[in-house]
């Protein structure tokens, strides 16, 4: 299997040689991009299997940047930042981020994300059933097990937990999945989520309070997980 190619754009070189030893020492094959323009650039003659893109660039806005890769580039794209605000955080989610770490960030974290957003790219997308420490979920036939077990969940918990498992690894914003479930009139519902969410934990977590596979982002989202991060 060949090493996966890590485009990072950021202009403070103290974050460029950190991010470069680490993913090099884990077998990735990073390279570096000071600016947007330049990023654009790299990304454009050589796609890569993964970007590193900070929001604080010195020749425009890392959410542009993110708006004008996301016209063509479909692989993952995880924001290091120092903007940490919610709002900054549900920008980026909704322009097409797929994760978002702030600064100052844990390697071993880092490297848990990148592994997650890699899966998204090596999966079969013919491939319809999911497999994670006994659970089961197929997408064909809308059926779940919990370690053999078939599990009732209505239509609205089934395509809640379907759309998560599809963007696995990836954090789904509130707005984004009480449009997609529920339609545009009920983005501002938010309790909607929090009732269905607490009733598929009850029926597919071990333990609802400290779920393994439906993680809460704090006033953002929630992210499906094959294993916790």
């Amino acid at each position: 299997m060949s090493k996966a190619e890590i485009l990072i754009i950021d202009d403070e070189p103290q974050i460029r040689k950190l991010l470069d030893i680490t993913l090099q020492s884990n077998g990735y094959l990073p390279k570096a991009a000071t600016s947007a323009k330049e990023g654009l650039i790299m990304a454009e003659n050589h796609p890569p299997e993964l970007i590193l893109l900070d929001l604080g660039l010195p020749d425009d806005s890392g959410h542009n940047v993110l708006k004008k890769l996301r016209q063509w580039f479909t692989n993952p794209i995880i924001i290091l930042s120092v903007q940490k605000s919610e709002e900054d955080i549900i920008k980026a989610l909704d322009n097409g981020a797929n994760d978002y770490l702030s600064k100052p960030f844990r390697t071993g974290e880092l490297l848990a994300r990148i592994r997650s957003a890699l899966r998204t790219i090596n999966t079969d997308e013919g491939d319809t059933v999911f497999n994670a420490k006994g659970l089961k979920v197929d997408l064909s036939t809308r059926s779940v097990w919990k370690k053999e077990q078939l599990v009732k969940l209505t239509a609205t918990e089934y395509n809640l937990l379907a759309l998560l498992i599809r963007n696995e690894g990836k954090v789904l914003t509130h707005q984004y999945l009480l449009r997609a479930i529920w339609g545009p009139g009920y983005i501002s519902q938010s309790q909607y989520l929090r009732v269905f969410i607490a009733q598929i934990r009850k029926k597919i977590e071990d333990d609802p309070n400290r779920p393994e596979y439906l993680l809460t982002e704090a006033g953002v989202g929630y992210r499906f997980v094959s294993n916790a991060i």
